[in-house]
């Protein structure tokens, strides 16, 4: 979306009805402005891609520097789909639905030795299983390389590394080929932290496991700090050993990072910003999105700032 002060938002999901959700609050919002503040003098174009090939347009004219009344168009949808017909259409589901059929399932592939387990997309006690540890390696890894020459890199973590050549980085761990992150080719550090990222938001069940996800939310709305900082130790304690130790490993990280907010400008606020929706979620989203968000955000803050109170020992 370019807006008229000319600032640009991309909004990007593949969850069909959320971007027509966008679409429809954007178009509404709009709609309710006076007419002479719909017209700018520079093209304003709002386009939803989705996967079932639909565009929608909203263009307005740009014709004159001054918009005159004339010259005002009406809101255009353009649908755009690829099946030139239903017969098309259905011909090809058709094809696809025995094609599908006829392929060997994924243990079959992997029994064979045709696929290898992957570490990016696997559960996390898989990928401790397959390397014999209870924290997987590459984000051991990627802690070590962002300690070694990121702490002091202006927005680490909030800066996004280039994502072809994060990509890049992800099948070459996928393939179980060996990783040296002091390679010139990741010599940005901002695609090893992208790298990392990645991995814990693509993990099936995140690091907060799903059943944990309401029992955080209600922690962190309690008043007293001592009390949620005690409720929150407490469910820590009870996750999975995978979980527990990988999450340690990576406040610990955070801790460094933030101990630089001076030079990195990255304060526990700004990570819990950052690493909250990417840590814990719900499995299913029937709640305020933004309010889910909030609570994310602050549990990740709260463990950054009690991280010795909540990882320490009994005695501590």
């Amino acid at each position: 979306i370019t807006t008229v002060s000319g600032n640009e938002f991309l909004l990007q999901s593949d969850i069909d009805f959320l971007i027509l959700d966008w679409f429809h609050a954007i178009k509404n919002a709009i709609d309710r402005l006076p007419k002479e503040q719909r017209i700018t003098s520079r093209n304003l174009e709002f386009k939803l891609r989705r996967s079932s090939s639909i565009e929608l347009l909203h263009n307005l004219d740009t014709e004159s520097k001054e918009p005159k009344p004339e010259h005002r168009k009406s809101l255009i949808f353009r649908l755009n789909y690829s099946a030139s017909d239903t017969n098309d259409r259905n011909r090809v589901k058709s094809r696809l639905k025995k094609f599908i059929s006829r392929r060997p399932s994924l243990k079959t592939l992997q029994e064979k030795g045709l696929i290898k387990d992957q570490i990016f997309g696997s559960y996390l006690h898989l990928v401790c299983e397959h390397e014999k540890s209870t924290v997987p390696q590459f984000v051991r890894l990627c802690i070590k390389a962002v300690e070694k020459r990121g702490l002091d890199v202006d927005g680490i973590y909030r800066v996004s590394g280039n994502l072809a050549t994060i990509q890049k980085l992800r099948f070459v761990v996928n393939q179980e080929e060996k990783l040296n992150l002091d390679d010139s080719q990741w010599e940005d550090i901002h695609v090893v932290t992208g790298a990392l990222k990645m991995f814990f938001r693509e993990l099936p069940e995140p690091l907060f496991p799903y059943c944990f996800f309401e029992q955080f939310v209600e922690a962190i709305k309690i008043q007293d700090n001592a009390t949620r900082v005690k409720s929150i130790r407490s469910l820590v304690k009870k996750l999975p050993r995978p979980n527990y130790d990988t999450m340690k490993v990576l406040f610990e990280h955070l801790q460094k990072i933030a101990a630089k907010e001076s030079v990195n400008l990255m304060s526990t606020q700004s990570l819990g910003i950052v690493f909250g929706p990417t840590l814990l979620r719900p499995e299913k989203e029937t709640g305020n999105m933004a309010v889910h968000m909030l609570y994310q955000n602050q549990i990740v803050e709260l463990m950054l700032s009690e991280y010795s109170k909540i990882f320490g020992s009994e005695e501590d």
